[in-house]
Parts: structure tokens; sequence; C-alpha cells
């Protein structure tokens, strides 16, 4: 341990909370864990517990923690370029691109690089508005773009609230969710269709010639990981063309391998005008995010100038981390080990869970990316904890989780499961047993 960072998980948790703002929390109310060590699939916390770690934090280290390839490239890249300019070519940038738009859905061969998801939806949606000369932007509800001004605005959870305003050029509707259906649909036909017809008249009424750009996560991810009906993206794809509208995949946390495809989209074999992407693309190692571009929003900027840049694009660091993320996934067959996992192992555990406990009301996914529902009663589908709040008996289940040595991930009335894709099988089933024993070990009657 380096001389200027302290060793003791104490002095760590007394400077953290003497200095530390963070996110998205009330700061008397946290009492933060402190984690010391992390490898593959796992972590210690301040006290020596080792957790296996269902989250990939924010759902960003695919390749797990650690991962002595990324570290390598790292340290190899620092030893012979730290940093320089986004204004000037560095190879490891050069090969991050080149590797990116191999796998990115045919034509997005341009890459813009930034420092994460937020700021590649924003300049996602600058370009959709500098290309088309339009201005509003369409966007689900239960859905997350992003912190920053524009893309907590285009975000659809409950985040958005204190920081909406109206004003900046955002409509939400109603993407398709089966379970909680916005449209009385019974089958996923039903939604698909009725979600589009939902959206072409939300376009009608807005006016098609106002709208720049329709936003959509391809399987919103921390609003619910709901996994879109077949041809539902097909046919967003279509309203976009047919009023020329652009359409932006936002692939910060479904893309690179997360659903068993390199992208999401893949799924309903839909090309979008611009894709967004961060967290896996490097496993979060250090902080990249980008826009993968079509040749004819570029086209847009060959004479002139993008109005648009950050100090930090492309940045050597994170790109030798992409590179070693990327080619370990191929080397290693990452994707297609998610996509068995998700068939194998989660998708029948999880509804073998279901099947025991009465709470769960809903299992959805694929690849390595699950959500279980929890709910109070499954004949109303009360949600055991609030839309944007938790309650007693939710922290009493992630309690028992970190008990056992599960760190999980929760939203509302939701546990994600989103372990790294590098988990083994016999780890993914060692996570859904303790969640099994968590759910079983706290009383209904606390609901």
């Amino acid at each position: 341990m380096s001389e200027l960072i302290p060793a003791d998980a104490g002095r760590a948790y007394e400077l953290d909370r003497r200095h530390v703002f963070h996110s998205w929390s009330a700061q008397a109310k946290i009492d933060p864990m402190v984690v010391t060590k992390a490898a593959g699939s796992y972590l210690w916390d301040g006290e020596g517990n080792r957790l296996l770690d269902f989250t990939s934090q924010l759902v960003f280290t695919n390749l797990g923690h650690q991962h002595p390839r990324i570290v390598a490239a790292i340290q190899e890249q620092a030893a012979s370029l730290c940093t320089i300019a986004p204004s000037h070519v560095n190879s490891a940038r050069s090969e991050a691109a080149r590797l990116i738009t191999s796998h990115t859905p045919g034509g997005l061969d341009r890459i813009f690089f930034t420092n994460g998801g937020a700021d590649a939806n924003e300049h996602a949606i600058r370009m959709a508005r500098l290309h088309t000369g339009r201005h509003k932007v369409l966007s689900t509800y239960r859905s997350y773009h992003g912190g920053t001004s524009l893309a907590i605005n285009v975000t659809g959870d409950p985040r958005r609230w204190p920081n909406d305003t109206g004003t900046s050029g955002t409509v939400h509707f109603f993407g398709p969710f089966l379970y909680r259906s916005a449209f009385a649909a019974t089958t996923e036909d039903e939604e698909c269709t009725r979600a589009l017809e939902h959206l072409q008249s939300v376009i009608e009424l807005e006016g098609p010639d106002t709208i720049a750009a329709i936003v959509l996560e391809s399987i919103p991810g921390t609003a619910g990981i709901m996994v879109p009906p077949p041809g539902y993206l097909r046919g967003v794809r279509d309203l976009c063309d047919r009023h020329g509208i652009l359409y932006i995949a936002d692939e910060v946390m479904s893309g690179f391998g997360r659903s068993g495809r390199w992208f999401a989209v893949e799924h309903d074999q839909v090309v979008p005008d611009l894709l967004t992407f961060a967290k896996g693309v490097n496993s979060g190692y250090v902080p990249l995010g980008g826009v993968a571009i079509s040749e004819g929003v570029c086209a847009t900027f060959a004479e002139r100038p993008y109005p648009g840049g950050l100090t930090y694009s492309g940045h050597p660091l994170a790109c030798a981390a992409a590179v070693a993320t990327i080619r370990t996934m191929e080397d290693d067959r990452v994707v297609e080990h998610a996509a068995e996992l998700g068939r194998t192992v989660f998708g029948p555990g999880l509804r073998e869970l279901a099947d025991r406990h009465e709470w769960i009301g809903d299992v959805r996914g694929t690849g390595a990316f699950w959500a279980v529902e929890l709910v109070g009663d499954r004949t109303t589908r009360e949600p055991l904890a609030p839309y944007g709040a938790s309650s007693p008996v939710m922290d009493a289940i992630l309690a028992a989780c970190r008990r056992r040595g599960l760190l999980p991930f929760a939203n509302f009335n939701r546990i994600h499961v989103v372990p790294p894709l590098t988990i083994t099988p016999a780890e993914a089933k060692a996570g859904l047993s303790i969640l099994d024993q968590s759910l079983a070990g706290v009383s209904m009657n606390n609901a």
C-alpha cells in the first residue's frame, strides 16, 4: 500500500465521512461500506468479510475485479504515455476505436470518446439536434441516461424529479413492460403492438418535424431490466425512418456482452444512428465512454466543426484498458459465456426461486442481466417497496444477503442479478443459493 493512502479501514472510513460528499445520498443518513481489496468475482469489506459481487459495482466490472490483462495494459501504457491532449493521435485510442467498431452494428464506424455514459448521451443528443435541425428528444419513463443536466432530464425515473424544469426539450412516453403494462396487454405481442401504437401517437401529437431523436436503453438497466418484446426495437427503427428522427441506442449498461450479445440491439437486429457506451467497454477500470456514429451523422460534420469536446477524450490509460478488455472478451469468448450463463444458470435458477417464494412476482432478463421483482401480493402485484424508495423488508433481505456473503444490487422493489460476465457457473449458483436462503430467512409477515 502506498504511504499516501491509509491502509487501515477505520481510518479510511473516518476520512470518508469527514471529507467525501456522496452522490444520490442524504449525507447524514449513510453508512458506506469500506472495500479493502477485490479479485475476480469477490471483494472484501473493511471487517475482512469476503462478498460475492452480484452487482459488478454499478454494472461495469464485466471482466471482474483486478483482471491481470487489464491491470498489465494500464501499467504498460502508464510507462510510455500516461496522458495526452485529445487533438493528438495516440495508439491506444486508435486501437480502441478499431476494436469497438469491429463489434458495433453495421455502419457505426466512427467513435467519439467521452469520460462516461452521461456525457456520451449528452453528446449523442447534441449531434442529433445539429444533424436534424430539430430540438425535441423522446425517451421512456422507467429509464436512466445519466446524471448531467441534459441526461438527467432525458431520464425517466425518480432521480429526474428534483432536477427537471421542463425546459430541456425532452418528452417521455411509455415503453413496453408487460408485467406492469400501461396498455392492458396480456401477451408480449399485444404489448409490442400497443407500445408502438402509443409511440406513434406521441410522435404525431408532438409534431414529427420537431423531434430530433428517440433515445432508448436497448434493455433498460437500473429502471428494471425490462427486455423489450421481439420486434419492438425494429418498430422504433421504422418509426424513426418514417419521420426523419434519429434513433439513439443507449448501450451504456447493456453493451459489451452484458445481455449475451456484444450489444443488446442485436437481439432485434437493429442498427441505430448513434450508439452510446461506457461501463463494460473497459470494465470500468479507468473512466471511459463514447458515441458510435453512423456515416450519415458523421457526414454532417465533415466540413462543419462539431462544437463539443472533452479534456480527457480518448485518455490513453482508459483506452489501453479498453483494448485489453475487448481482446480478452474475444479470446476468452466472454460474450458467449454470458449468454450460456443466462440460458443454463440464471434463467432456470431464478425461475426455481420464483416457484419457492411467493413474493417473487416476476423474473426477467438475458445473459448476465436479470431482475427479480418482489411483491407483497402476487395477485395485486403490489411492490415490496414503493416506486422511488426502499422499505424495511427490502432492507432486511439485503442485510441477510450481506451476512451470508453476497453483495446484492437493489433498486426499489427489485434485486438485480448482474455479476461479472466472467463469473463461473459454480459461483453463480452459490450466489443464487444465498439469495434463496435470504428470501427464506425474512418473513413475509414483515412485508
